[in-house]
């Protein structure tokens, strides 16, 4: 069965934006764009809240500035034809290969872990993450944690006061500071 995996850039203190609703910290350098890169060839599937596919809407037509390097054009390329699935109150439409989520999340979930295929079911986004991660739907997060205090704004993880036991899978540091830590769910 396909694994549900929950990966975001958060601060050190534990936000994946700040009080200003900025995210201007987690640019990414070379080596970590790189880590990302190689963690979207693992994806089958991105589900995505609003804020964030509205974000990640500026890769949908990247390809065409003049100006992107090697790396960001390889994500273009494996980012653009990925399928995502939007969940939104609001958004009536999506664009590219996305298509807007027909039942709730743990519907959707299901739906997805049924087909075949051996890719990862990604998440983003704190809001989507919450709701899937009181319904028990999430196996892993992986937190990119970056060497910045951002004193609030909305937390990697949800405020639900639930305990959550998790596996240490893996870690890496990067020359930047950065560093990824990958956790299981013990279930």
């Amino acid at each position: 069965m396909r694994s549900v995996t929950y990966s975001m850039n958060v601060s050190l203190d534990g936000y994946i934006v700040g009080p200003d609703g900025g995210f201007d910290w987690t640019g990414p350098d070379e080596e970590v764009f790189r880590f990302w890169i190689d963690q979207i060839r693992q994806v089958d599937v991105h589900l995505l809240g609003r804020r964030l596919y509205e974000t990640m809407l500026y890769w949908e037509t990247a390809e065409q500035d003049s100006s992107l390097d090697d790396a960001q054009r390889e994500w273009a390329a494996l980012w653009n034809p990925l399928p995502k699935v939007v969940f939104s109150k609001t958004l009536t439409s999506v664009q590219g290969h996305a298509r807007l989520a027909s039942g709730g999340l743990a519907e959707e979930i299901e739906g997805l872990r049924s087909e075949p295929g051996e890719g990862e079911i990604a998440l983003g986004g704190a809001t989507l993450a919450a709701q899937a991660a009181a319904a028990g739907l999430i196996d892993e997060y992986r937190a990119v944690v970056y060497p910045v205090l951002v004193g609030g704004g909305i937390p990697f993880f949800a405020r639900d006061e639930r305990r959550v036991d998790l596996e240490l899978v893996e870690t890496r540091a990067f020359s930047s500071g950065v560093v990824h830590l990958r956790h299981r769910v013990v279930r």
